[in-house]
């Protein structure tokens, strides 16, 4: 087992595209840290830097103690397992899990040792002897990563291993793969598209931009504190309702005007973002997530100044919850470049389009909300949970303090 350290590494090639800039990162010995962002952010060439499979233009990439810029692959002592299985269909499972060690010349009773093992942690034991073919997608990953296992290397490397298998399978994979990484206790860097699959698994999550890290800190740290508006719209599903606000002074305190209709800020919210009391008189880009915003008819103590009105667009019963997307008059979603890259990366919205002139947002009602499309709803709004950014520098507002990032903290 050894840590590893990006100090400063930079990727760029030939044409001039940089792929990775000055990326700092330190994982911890035994630690699970996923890299995460949208396509093209770099988090699979800094990856791949670590294992060998890219040169650095830039920087030191540390495994231990040895600097391993220079280093040929086979000597890294890292395994990896990619999104393709990279399976031998003519050997047998047992084969393709020791395949690298006969390459290596191990001892047969050694190879044996370690592929048994392997198959009894993994599950795999009444298939050793089948080949690739007649196992399923789940089987096949498994034995993808009995290959890693079986290596005891110093790190793991995974660059979207789950993103072959179907929505179910990868639900229990995910659970696996966690339990496997916290009983072997062997430092892993995991590359994932899937916002989901990295809050769920990572000890820590680095969310990565064009090439830059944004912000890395465990799951709920992230959801709670994004530093800036991309970390913000990326992390979370559905993804945070962005829209333009006033700051306004109210009743001695703080509110927020939103179009027309204005959110009164308690002090836990204020509490929660001191730094807010400097942007009275001005307009900020105010975020919501879904699950703070409920029907006023589950929650009918809501004061009226914790309440949005609007009219229901789509309703999508989930059993456990419903997802409702309903529109405000009067008000502006946000449009930065940040919104509309994450924008891009997500596709086409499912949810119907808004109008001129007002904002669509998404909100995770209890399930015996009784909304109807097409009809006016009111939404109570859980102002404690509310969050700020900056409209001109999309950083997040806090207490004022920049982080190494220079984001707000």
């Amino acid at each position: 087992m050894a840590g590893v350290v990006f100090e400063d590494v930079t990727k760029t090639y030939a044409d001039g595209t940089t792929a990775v800039s000055e990326l700092n990162l330190d994982v911890s010995e035994g630690e699970f840290v996923v890299l995460v962002g949208p396509s093209g952010c770099g988090k699979t060439t800094a990856l791949r830097m670590v294992a060998g499979l890219e040169d650095i233009s830039g920087g030191v990439v540390r495994i231990g103690e040895r600097v391993v810029n220079f280093l040929p692959a086979r000597d890294r002592d890292i395994a990896m397992v990619f999104q393709s299985y990279a399976l031998y269909p003519h050997l047998s499972v047992y084969d393709n899990i020791a395949f690298g060690l006969k390459v290596k010349k191990m001892p047969k009773a050694e190879i044996d040792r370690r592929v048994q093992d392997a198959a009894r942690i993994l599950g795999l034991e009444p298939f050793l002897k089948r080949k690739p073919r007649a196992l399923s997608g789940g089987q096949r990953q498994r034995v993808a990563m009995g290959r890693a296992i079986v290596r005891e290397p110093a790190a793991f490397l995974m660059d979207e291993p789950l993103s072959n298998l179907d929505a179910k399978l990868r639900v229990q994979m995910r659970a696996e793969v966690s339990r496997l990484q916290r009983d072997l206790g062997t430092t892993t860097i995991y590359v994932t598209h899937d916002q989901i699959e990295a809050m769920t698994m990572g000890d820590r999550v680095a969310v990565m931009r064009k090439g830059e890290l944004q912000q890395v800190d465990d799951p709920q740290t992230l959801y709670d504190h994004p530093v800036n508006l991309f970390v913000g719209g990326f992390i979370g599903s559905p993804a945070m309702n962005m829209v333009e606000a006033q700051v306004v002074p109210a009743n001695g305190g703080l509110a927020v005007d939103v179009g027309q209709q204005r959110l009164g800020l308690d002090e836990a919210a204020l509490a929660a973002h001191p730094a807010l009391r400097s942007y009275e008189g001005r307009q900020v880009i105010l975020g919501i997530r879904p699950e703070d915003l409920e029907d006023v008819a589950l929650v009918p103590e809501t004061p009226a100044d914790r309440r949005l009105r609007g009219l229901t667009e789509l309703r999508e019963a989930l059993g456990s919850e419903l997802v409702v997307h309903f529109t405000v008059e009067g008000t502006h979603p946000a449009l930065t470049e940040d919104l509309k890259e994450l924008a891009r990366d997500a596709g086409e919205a499912a949810g119907p389009e808004a109008q001129e002139g007002q904002a669509l947002l998404v909100g995770k009602f209890g399930a015996r909300a009784t909304v109807e499309e097409g009809k006016p709803l009111e939404v109570a709004v859980d102002t404690r949970n509310l969050h700020f950014f900056d409209a001109e520098t999309s950083e997040g507002i806090y207490d004022g303090v920049k982080s190494e990032k220079g984001a707000t903290a």
